[in-house]
């Protein structure tokens, strides 16, 4: 009986909600498309808007399958302003095109017909949400490592057409945390350096070079996810600094970016209790958002959540509808969630319940809304060269890999590469004896073998877990007895594991380090180190692998002390 009480009481909610929308469909006397000054059509919009379409309009969703279910199109057909492309659907890059174009064209049977942002990750390097053939490039801390302006513009250029032939208009990059704390790995090579001055300059590139190629860049994590080695999809990171710390190392490269008048910024799950003493997180905090990034920073772009299903986001609000309520009042204007949510849970309705009942509420919820709207009207009606509305799945071989990015990358890879130990580097295969090649990827001993064609090979898995390492260790005794130089690729403390057998075994041993230098630490018995930064990236392999041959000097500088 309870339960037929409430389905009835639920179908009556999402009745009387459909009924609203559609009874003032008729008083709709304005499109997104009509030709009249943004800001004056963006307050036309939300002045005629419905609770449901405000609030739909400032919330972001994500699909895990490989298309949308049909609950995202509902969400679309309600007024959903965003969604957001992970990378749990991306490997076949003609579908989400595909999937981008329909729900698009969803988007315009609303009786506004406000298109949507669709956004990703593709920071460049490790966090590459958008797969299929797009390109694994060195990323930021390789752009930081040789200190180029333009290489970051460039980075970005070539990163955003890629994802701009599939219809994704909006990038949640550059990421410009510092690199504080040297045992983060949420953060790691992500970061530009631990330089505010560098990451600020860097940024702001980065943020150019996007807009650029018609999309648009979203820095983050405000404040800074630098000082900490927590992650907060698992953990609140509290990072305890005082104010002037924070204001001279977290909010300068945000300074720089903001004076560029960079269009958005996503708020961090990271409390700093010295700065707000409640504890909160920041993008859950009014002073962080509207007091300080708002009123005294002077920053009048968008301000999107990182994921609210992060538990440095729920674990402080206690409930995912109290962390979405807490993330409007805050100052956020978008609200992001990997999840799409049911029609009818409680991030739905207790927050539109509260619009009804709180008119300051409403009024925080409608800006937002003005805010998002008037944001897309910037972008579709710049008159800039943007992602198609309803991007093509024929034309995607054509355009992605970006064929004038990948000769770009191998340059920027090569300007990107340190030498931490230059021992007898470059490697004279006249001296060097046998060679062995150790690794993971492919291309490594692919371009390895172009210059060494007589060297041994061993592989192990690139995640390489601790039964692996173990097994492989045990069998270099056998495998290595007749070789003279190791070639190893390092990117993991499993990897280290396995050079460090090495160690006084009277081995001349090369170090290709492809993620945080930190990991080379424990090497320093080895007799050459080269520092690529790169997760995966072939072109940083190969720009390592030529510089160890001496076909260039290398001449990048680690970013960081």
């Amino acid at each position: 009986m309870k339960a037929r009480f409430f389905a009835a009481v639920v179908s009556l909610f999402l009745i009387s909600s459909f009924v609203k929308v559609n009874a003032q469909s008729a008083g709709a006397t304005v499109s997104f498309w009509d030709d009249m000054p943004n800001e004056q059509l963006a307050q036309a919009i939300v002045d005629q808007m419905t609770d449901t379409e405000l609030y739909s309009q400032i919330l972001m969703f994500g699909w895990a399958g490989e298309e949308p279910e049909q609950l995202l199109y509902d969400w679309v057909k309600r007024g959903l302003g965003s969604v957001k492309v992970f990378g749990w659907n991306t490997n076949d890059i003609h579908l989400v095109a595909k999937s981008i174009s329909s729900l698009q064209a969803d988007s315009q049977t609303n009786r506004f017909k406000i298109p949507l942002f669709v956004a990703t990750d593709q920071e460049g390097g490790s966090i590459r949400h958008v797969k299929g053939d797009t390109m694994i490039t060195p990323g930021n801390m390789a752009i930081g490592a040789a200190g180029y302006p333009t290489d970051a513009w460039y980075s970005a250029y070539y990163i955003s057409r890629e994802i701009r032939a599939l219809g994704i208009n909006m990038n949640f990059a550059p990421t410009v945390d510092l690199f504080t704390n040297h045992d983060s790995s949420i953060i790691g090579t992500r970061s530009f350096g631990d330089d505010p001055e560098k990451a600020g300059i860097l940024g702001a590139a980065f943020a150019a070079g996007s807009q650029s190629a018609g999309v648009i860049p979203t820095v983050k994590h405000f404040p800074g996810h630098g000082d900490t080695e927590l992650d907060s999809h698992g953990k609140l990171p509290v990072i305890d600094i005082d104010f002037e710390t924070f204001k001279n190392r977290e909010l300068v490269p945000y300074m720089y970016l903001i004076k560029e008048n960079c269009p958005a910024i996503m708020s961090g799950h990271l409390s700093f209790p010295q700065i707000d003493a409640s504890g909160a997180p920041a993008s859950l905090s009014k002073y962080f958002l509207t007091d300080l990034l708002r009123n005294q920073m002077g920053y009048d772009g968008l301000i999107i959540t990182d994921d609210m299903e992060m538990v440095g986001a729920t674990i402080y609000a206690g409930t995912i509808s109290n962390a979405f309520k807490m993330a409007i009042e805050a100052g956020n204007d978008i609200i992001l969630s990997s999840r799409t949510a049911q029609l009818n849970e409680a991030l739905w309705y207790r927050n539109l319940n509260l619009m009804s009942d709180e008119p300051e509420f409403r009024a925080r919820v409608k800006d937002a809304a003005y805010r998002v709207i008037k944001a897309k009207l910037d972008y579709y009606k710049s008159g800039n060269e943007i992602a198609p509305l309803y991007p093509d799945p024929d034309s995607i071989d054509n355009l992605i890999p970006d064929r004038e990015g990948e000769m770009y990358f191998v340059e920027q890879a090569c300007r990107s590469i340190t030498v931490q130990k230059q021992g007898s580097m470059p490697l004279d295969t006249t001296t060097s004896g046998r060679i062995l090649l150790l690794g993971s990827l492919t291309c490594f001993f692919n371009d390895a073998l172009l210059r060494y064609p007589n060297a041994g090979q061993v592989y192990f898995n690139y995640e390489t877990g601790p039964n692996e390492t173990q097994w492989v260790i045990d069998q270099l005794p056998d495998i290595s007895a007749n070789y003279n130089t190791i070639i190893i690729c390092v990117s993991s403390e499993n990897h280290v594991k396995i050079a460090n057998y090495f160690k006084d075994k009277g081995k001349k041993v090369v170090i290709l380090s492809t993620m945080s230098p930190e990991l080379t630490k424990q090497l320093s018995w080895c007799d050459t180190i080269l520092l690529g930064y790169s997760w995966r990236c072939e072109f940083s392999l190969k720009a390592m692998l030529a510089a160890l041959n001496g076909e260039y000097v290398p001449n990048g500088v680690k970013p960081y002390n």
